[in-house]
């Protein structure tokens, strides 16, 4: 049985000066309610690290068994990059598997790890 419950049985069996009982029912359901809350917030910030894992997973088993690059190509290509957004002609957002973004810019070379990702942006 929680504090709340304690609190309640407490107050079934003993006679208690009902403000007292309320005010102190109060904190503890306030208490509860501000860890619960906090404990929602963890538990959807594992899930999000548990889910990020996974997809971090599944890219390096897709870099690890591809062919060495000798070319860049559609295949290479939808294995780094997630999604590419476009704001605008001169706001275009390439977002990677691995979570990273960034802005394309003209004969732009992106690097990370052993990758390089060529961006030739229209004029």
């Amino acid at each position: 049985m929680g504090l709340v419950g304690r609190c309640m049985a407490e107050n079934a069996r003993t006679a208690l000066d009902q403000d007292e009982y309320t005010e102190r029912y109060n904190g503890l359901v306030s208490r509860y309610e501000t860890v619960k809350t906090r404990f929602d917030e963890v538990t959807q910030a594992i899930a999000g690290k548990a889910d990020r894992k996974k997809l971090l997973e599944q890219f390096l088993h897709t870099v690890e068994t591809q062919e060495p690059v000798t070319q860049f190509g559609e295949r290479l290509w939808l294995s780094l990059v997630d999604f590419v957004t476009v704001y605008s002609e001169k706001d275009i957002r390439v977002t990677f598997k691995d979570g990273t973004e960034i802005q394309a810019q003209k004969n732009m070379i992106y690097r990370s790890g052993d990758f390089e990702v060529f961006c030739k942006a229209a004029a």
